[in-house]
């Protein structure tokens, strides 16, 4: 996974908006670690370690922990394996359902996704969250839908015109 291609120059403003999706307030209390596969890419990858930030109130990992990662996992395979254009449109999760299998035995888990679909409106991903030591902790069926381009919420959040909703 890198961050250029050859068919896919970095420009200043997809560079800005890389660094900004790491920088999620939520992503980052998780410790979710990502790298952006190359543009064409159909499987995306993140990883979190398995420690408290991630834990309900009975210090196991929280399945709306497990849920972040399998959204972000997803979100990056549909918006580097399709022609999604950030200057014209957003990616919003429209669908995810997620079976809670098992429990991490290793101190990380990764959630490994895949796009099924790719339609004219919805994206369909498959996620398998697994540990390390390759148990399965969940699966995942997901989709995502291609809006126009959509303005934050909240006012003064700095963003540009094409900003990924990560």
């Amino acid at each position: 996974m890198t961050d250029e291609t050859v068919d896919e120059p970095i420009t200043e403003a997809s560079a800005n908006r890389r660094a900004r999706s790491q920088e999620i307030p939520l992503h980052a209390m998780l410790g979710l670690q990502w790298s952006w596969p190359d543009k064409g890419e159909t499987v995306a990858e993140v990883r979190m370690p398995v420690a408290p930030p991630a834990f309900g109130f009975t210090a196991n990992l929280h399945g709306g922990a497990i849920a972040t990662m399998v959204d972000l996992a997803c979100a990056v395979a549909a918006a580097r394996g399709t022609d999604f254009d950030p200057e014209r449109e957003s990616l919003v999760t429209s669908d995810m359902h997620i079976r809670y299998l098992g429990r991490p035995r290793t101190d990380t888990v990764v959630a490994r996704a895949e796009i099924v679909r790719v339609g004219s409106t919805l994206i369909v991903v498959e996620c398998r969250v697994t540990d390390d030591a390759d148990h399965l902790v969940a699966s995942a069926d997901f989709s995502m839908m291609r809006v126009t381009l959509r303005q934050p919420l909240a006012a003064g959040i700095d963003t540009e015109p094409g900003d990924p909703e990560l």
